[in-house]
């Protein structure tokens, strides 16, 4: 079982955590955690780009020029593809981009993230983490204190506005729950700082 040294908020060693072979001690798989990453992007597009088609556009409601005898190419309408100011031919339309994986996958693509994490050593265990105040110094002075000052992801067990709000200033750091965590945020951090409740929650589900 991989061990991790756990800390409190002002950067001193607590202890230590014994961590889940089957969760944080996998091979991570990269073809999974891909394919995991390509669908969190494709669900958060919006699809609502529309272009203008020749029944759209307007204008265009009478014929040009009579069919025969002018030299000119047949034409019904001054709105077709073809013409300056006419309408898209193949353009995109409205669509939902967003499709679903696996659970096994979805699983499988959580447990090889987290073990990267750990086997990169860039996994931080807190005891815990509470605030009393709304207050960014006291979150970016816990951060510069864990070493933790780039990008970072902080991970509570459960959701908790004081420490939301108090983050949400601070550049390169984003915070979410052990119900919420995915792929895509965890790859994207140099330091996951996630609280011991946390861990046990994550082990508790994905045990």
């Amino acid at each position: 079982m991989p061990k991790v040294t756990v800390f409190d908020m002002t950067g001193k060693s607590v202890g230590e955590m014994e961590l889940s072979d089957a969760i944080f001690g996998i091979e991570p798989n990269t073809s999974v955690m891909h394919a995991s990453v390509v669908n969190y992007l494709a669900n958060q597009r919006q699809g609502t780009q529309s272009t203008l088609t020749r029944t759209e556009v307007s204008g265009g409601g009478r014929k040009p020029w009579r069919q025969k005898g002018t030299g000119h190419a047949r034409q019904g309408s001054i709105r077709a593809p073809q013409w300056r100011h006419g309408g898209i031919a193949l353009g995109p339309k409205p669509r939902d981009y967003s499709y679903s994986l696996n659970k096994k996958v979805k699983r499988l693509a959580i447990k090889s993230a987290l073990s990267s994490k750990v086997s990169g050593n860039e996994m931080i265990v807190l005891d815990q983490l509470t605030l009393d105040s709304y207050k960014t110094k006291t979150v970016v002075a816990m951060l510069n204190a864990l070493g933790a000052s780039k990008k970072t992801l902080i991970v509570t067990a459960q959701s908790d506005e004081k420490v939301i709000k108090s983050a949400a200033n601070i550049p390169g750091v984003k915070t979410t729950t052990a119900g919420s965590l995915n792929v895509y945020d965890m790859l994207g951090c140099d330091k996951m700082v996630i609280v011991k409740a946390a861990v046990e929650k994550l082990e508790e589900v994905y045990a």
